[in-house]
C-alpha cells in the first residue's frame, strides 16, 4: 500500500507543477462535491481554490479521495514553506538575534510538521483499506492525531515571531506563508474528519 500513496504523491507533485495547463476549469470552477464538502472547513473559499486545482484526481463523490488530496497538498505546501524558511538563516547578517532563534525554532517545529504529514497521507491510504470498524477507526485516530500536531507546528513557528520587539521584515518574509499552509492544514484536518464520520457508520 504504501507504494501505491508514494505514487500518488509523485503525480500530485507532478500535477502541482503542470496544474495551469493540465487542470479543467470547467469541473474546477463548479464541481459541486467539492464546494459542498469544503462548507465542512474553516476556511471554505481557500478549501475551494486549493482543492479545484486538482478536481481532475478526485473522483466524484470519494471522500477518500477529497481528504487525501487534501492532506497531500498540505504536506507538499509545508514542506516548500519549511525550505523557504531555511534559505533564510543563510542571510543572518541582517537578523537581530531573537529573530535568526526564532527562525531556527520555526525551521524545527515545520520539519515536524512535515514529518507528521507524510505520516498521515500514508496512513489515511491504509485507513481507507480496513476491513473491520476498530481498525478503521484505530488508523484514523493516527491521522487526526498527526494532523492536529502538525497545526500546532505550525501555529508555534508563527508564536515565535508574535510581539513589537520582532522586526517586521521577518514577519512579512515568514508569516504569511506559514498562516497559508495552516490554513490548508486545517481544511485538510476539517476534511478527514468529515471522512472518518462517514466511513465510520458504514463499517459493520
Amino acid at each position: 500500500m504504501e507504494p501505491k500513496y508514494t505514487i500518488y504523491l509523485v503525480l500530485l507533485l507532478l500535477t502541482t507543477t503542470l496544474r495551469s495547463s493540465s487542470a479543467n476549469p470547467n469541473r474546477s470552477s463548479q464541481d459541486p462535491f467539492i464546494l459542498s464538502s469544503c462548507q465542512t472547513t474553516r476556511y471554505p473559499s481557500l478549501c475551494v481554490r486549493t482543492l479545484s486545482a486538482y478536481a481532475t484526481m478526485i473522483r466524484h463523490n470519494n471522500d477518500q479521495d477529497l481528504a487525501q488530496t487534501a492532506l497531500t497538498i498540505s504536506l507538499t505546501r509545508a514542506r516548500s514553506v519549511a525550505i523557504f524558511v531555511a534559505k533564510l538563516t543563510k542571510g543572518t547578517q541582517g537578523f537581530k538575534r531573537r529573530e535568526y532563534l526564532a527562525i531556527k525554532d520555526c525551521i524545527q517545529v515545520l520539519g515536524n510538521s512535515v514529518d507528521r504529514l507524510g505520516q498521515s497521507v500514508k496512513e489515511l491510504g491504509r485507513a481507507g483499506h480496513a476491513v473491520a470498524s476498530e481498525d478503521f477507526m484505530w488508523k484514523m485516530s493516527n491521522v487526526q492525531t498527526w494532523v492536529s500536531a502538525a497545526l500546532t507546528d505550525e501555529t508555534t513557528c508563527l508564536d515565535g515571531f508574535s510581539g513589537q520587539t520582532m522586526g517586521g521584515k521577518v514577519k512579512r518574509l515568514i508569516r504569511s506563508k506559514v498562516v497559508h499552509v495552516a490554513q490548508v492544514t486545517s481544511n485538510a484536518l476539517a476534511l478527514v474528519n468529515h471522512f472518518a464520520e462517514k466511513r465510520r457508520v458504514q463499517i459493520p
